[in-house]
């Protein structure tokens, strides 16, 4: 519900606040007041686009602020969201140069975000602004609304939107199908490769410490060869010579006890030099050194090293790499049984959606003329006597659709049509009615509509345009009835709608030091009975229809404090 509206710059208004209470509400004045400029304020704080030129005469900048109250916190968009005291404030600062600024609850916004926002919290219905007629998409949606089917449109929707999923995932799975065979291949190779090797881990350096001594042959022989003939030779050999000590220092520990202790270590270094011999010995045994034994080793050396230079820097590495591949490869190989799940999946879930689009429509057709009854009954009571109403609807066949083509909405096409007067066709509402059958088809819609989505803001601009006597006293009528689940807010020129609103504003337009002004002011009861007078006798204010203006404030404020019907 929109709680105040503050203007400040923007055309003749300088600095303008109008505070709005729930249920109904008029505006009136004199043609050229001002009553657009308010209009227009309230579209910019929807999101509408803004001029520098409406900024007023001397400024540089021009401000608009809102207040809404919001009483259904449930399903907004992101960005709306009420404060502590549930109301949610926006503003909007046109300026001379730039693009100016937008505000949620004090937080900077793109001027986009107010254009998401606004279908949330008001709608203006006027000689141009019925976009919610004007848009085939929103027939098919209030039909909907109006036989209890949304839910039903939810469920095919999410229907939809599960198979367009499926059908991504399918071609998705095709396109690469050509890139998955060849990477396939390329998989495979790595494996075959690695494989072929038989890699060990700690090959690498076992190698690397085999080629060292191979190359070293000679000299390694060499040294064998010498540390034996030391160790063990027959001539001055380390172990000979051991032996000979310990015989010395056996025989001298008779004289000396103290030498005795040299016979352990002696006996030690004994053991030690036996070891040595034959590890020496099974080294010279063990060890190859013929040139056939290193050029296998460097062929060796050589397969590794590419592997390395490929897979990774150790033979751990490359093994990793192997079983990182392998993985790869099995779940490439699987996606052919990915693409016939999914197959399968788009069937089910295809299967359903028509199932459910199918019932979906036969439900909509089935209410079609309930809503053409109603529409026709309430313009009718509305000036419209004579005028027909159709709700056209198109059915796809099911069978023709493409499962990644499926639309959320069904299988329907919903456009309405109207025949405004005897002998006319029936045509597109959106092509031939007039801003005045607009706007009273709207209210017509809204009046027997269910309005599932709670209480809001509506604002119809000049309604009244080309009707009088009766007519004007139903449209009253049914916006009362409107205000009783909506705030309603009406630009009038009839005395028989403003008689009927309990909250009355008089826009006016004056002059003062040479610049123009417009002003709201809220009137008070004897306002009111001179403001309606005014509407029904134009400049020329009589006893007669001060009288009359008075008659008709009170029986129609009665009216609506009884719940009484207009006849």
């Amino acid at each position: 519900m929109l709680g105040s509206l503050r203007i400040k710059n923007l055309a003749t208004i300088e600095d303008l606040e109008v505070r709005f209470e729930d249920g109904f509400s008029i505006l009136s004045g004199e043609t050229g007041a001002g009553k657009s400029i308010i209009i227009d304020g309230l579209r910019l704080i929807l999101g509408d686009k803004a001029s520098p030129e409406i900024i007023r005469t001397g400024k540089t900048e021009a401000t608009i602020e809102a207040v809404f109250r919001l009483g259904q916190p449930q399903g907004l968009p992101d960005g709306l969201a009420a404060n502590d005291g549930g109301e949610v404030f926006i503003q909007r600062q046109i300026v001379s140069q730039g693009t100016g600024k937008a505000y949620v609850n004090g937080v900077l916004v793109p001027v986009r975000k107010l254009k998401e926002i606004g279908p949330f919290l008001v709608d203006v219905y006027g000689q141009n602004d019925h976009v919610f007629l004007l848009q085939v998409e929103s027939h098919l949606l209030y039909l909907d609304d109006f036989l209890g089917l949304s839910g039903r449109r939810q469920e095919v929707g999410r229907l939809a939107q599960d198979l367009r999923r499926l059908a991504r995932q399918k071609e998705e799975l095709e396109i690469k199908t050509r890139e998955r065979e060849q990477r396939l291949d390329f998989l495979r190779f790595q494996i075959n490769e690695i494989e072929a090797a038989r890699l060990r881990p700690g090959e690498w350096e076992e190698l690397l410490a085999g080629r060292n001594i191979l190359k070293n042959a000679e000299k390694i022989a060499l040294l064998v060869e010498t540390g034996l003939d030391c160790v063990q030779g027959e001539d001055h050999s380390v172990l000979a010579g051991l032996a000979k000590l310990k015989e010395v220092v056996g025989a001298l520990s008779q004289f000396n006890p103290g030498i005795r202790s040299y016979a352990e270590p002696l006996e030690q270094a004994s053991i030690a030099g036996r070891e040595l011999a034959d590890a020496l010995t099974r080294f010279k045994d063990r060890e190859t050194f013929g040139p056939d034994r290193l050029e296998k080793l460097e062929e060796r050396l050589s397969t590794l090293e590419k592997l390395r230079r490929k897979y990774g820097e150790t033979i751990e590495d490359i093994l990793g790499h192997l079983d990182k591949v392998k993985g790869e490869a099995a779940e490439l190989a699987g996606s052919e049984e990915k693409r016939a799940g999914l197959e399968a999946e788009i069937g089910r879930v295809f299967k359903d959606y028509k199932g459910q689009a199918e019932s979906l429509s036969r439900q909509r057709k089935a209410g079609c003329s309930d809503l053409e009854d109603q529409v026709e009954k309430e313009i009718a009571l509305l000036g419209m006597k004579r005028a027909r109403f159709q709700v056209k609807m198109e059915t796809t066949s099911a069978g023709s659709l493409d499962p990644a083509q499926v639309r959320e909405l069904g299988l329907d096409d919903v456009e309405f049509l109207i025949s405004p007067n005897p002998g006319e066709d029936l045509r597109p509402l959106r092509k031939i009615a007039s801003g005045g059958e607009l706007s009273r088809i709207m209210l017509a819609i809204k009046t027997i509509g269910k309005d599932r989505d709670g209480a809001r803001t509506l604002i119809f601009d000049e309604i009244d345009s080309g009707i009088g006597g009766k007519t004007a006293e139903m449209i009253a009528a049914k916006l009362r009835d409107l205000s009783r689940r909506h705030q309603v807010i009406c630009i009038t020129h009839l005395p028989q709608i403003a008689s009927f609103a309990p909250h009355h504003f008089r826009i006016e337009k004056k002059v003062a030091k040479e610049r123009t002004f417009t002003t709201v002011q809220e009137l008070e009861l004897e306002e009111r009975v001179v403001e309606i007078s005014r509407l029904l006798s134009g400049s020329r204010t009589t006893p007669a229809s001060l009288q009359n203006a008075r008659e008709m404030l009170h029986l129609n404020l009665a009216k609506r404090e009884t719940g009484k019907k207009n006849p």
